[in-house]
């Protein structure tokens, strides 16, 4: 098919109370077995960057094993940067090829928010390409994100309302609860609802995002900590507060943390079982079998967005 902007995907999904999946993606592995979860469910997706996986894997890389995802499986894929810090970075995905950028500004007050995100908005709507902003701001750690719990506020829905007017951007990422990274909640996970609905209720049209939405599934857990290391006290968003949130205005759930740790199981499994084994296809071939699996089980059980093409 194409790669293509998310203002499609996320129309049909605001109208139908779905969301589509944006996975991040650091190497060949993981793309193949995101495309490949995604071709499996009949559904269109989106392949998110990080700034440290553009450091990492080099951003010509990334975009070419994209291209190549679309011409592998036929399906319509939008390249999004996520968090990008700056208006530099997003400029610079823009020219180089990516449908959406994030500029974050969540860091600033608003009236510095509202104005990087209205330069980012304009260029890239000269370019085609959609925008998604932040307001409000999630706990935890991801790459270069990092807030404690002191500095986490959670979005004003009036505020939201006042932000889409003055820099129309395309979706906006909104702090209700979640948190980046594994470590999300000190006592019973909470999402708060009612001012998700809210916000929905002001700009019904726009599209929001869920940032920090990984549920951390005990059992891969268990598989990292079995196999060596130990991530102790990891929680996640449960699956049902995830699919309630589509109701109202969620339209892109960010994935990463999942991923990491289906991938980091299957390899610590394969190396515990076969420790003499060095061939990288051996144990990456598995890592991107569960990564697969992990994508076809958020799109089918948890963003109810099977055969939405």
């Amino acid at each position: 098919m194409a790669l293509v902007t998310t203002k499609e995907m996320f129309a049909k999904a605001l109208k139908n109370d779905y969301a589509i999946g944006a996975f991040n993606v650091n190497n060949m592995e993981i793309i193949q077995g995101i495309v490949a979860g995604a071709q499996a469910e009949n559904t269109s997706l989106i392949l998110q960057v990080s700034a440290g996986a553009r450091k990492y894997a080099n951003p010509t890389y990334l975009t070419k094993l994209v291209e190549a995802a679309i011409i592998d499986t036929g399906l319509d894929i939008a390249l999004h940067l996520d968090h990008g810090e700056d208006f530099e970075i997003c400029k610079q995905c823009v020219d180089g090829g990516f449908t959406s950028v994030m500029i974050d500004g969540s860091k600033y007050d608003l009236e510095e928010n509202i104005r990087l995100t209205k330069q980012v908005v304009e260029y890239a709507h000269d370019k085609g390409v959609v925008v998604e902003a932040e307001l409000g701001k999630l706990a935890g750690v991801e790459d270069n994100i990092k807030v404690d719990a002191r500095s986490a506020t959670f979005t004003d829905p009036e505020e939201a309302a006042y932000f889409v007017e003055k820099t129309g951007v395309d979706s906006l990422a909104i702090a209700i609860g979640t948190s980046h990274g594994a470590y999300k909640f000190k006592g019973e996970p909470y999402l708060d609802f009612e001012r998700l609905k809210k916000i929905h209720s002001l700009i019904p049209d726009t599209p929001l995002v869920l940032h920090g939405a990984s549920t951390v599934l005990p059992e891969f857990v268990k598989a990292c900590n079995d196999f060596g290391g130990d991530i102790p006290g990891a929680q996640g968003v449960p699956e049902e507060m995830i699919k309630e949130a589509t109701k109202y205005g969620i339209c892109k759930v960010n994935i990463d943390t999942d991923l990491r740790l289906a991938m980091t199981a299957s390899i610590r499994k394969y190396l515990a079982e076969n420790p003499a084994d060095f061939d990288p296809r051996k144990y990456l071939g598995p890592a991107r079998t569960a990564i697969q699996d992990m994508v076809q089980h958020k799109i089918k059980n948890v963003l109810n967005a099977s055969n939405i093409k």
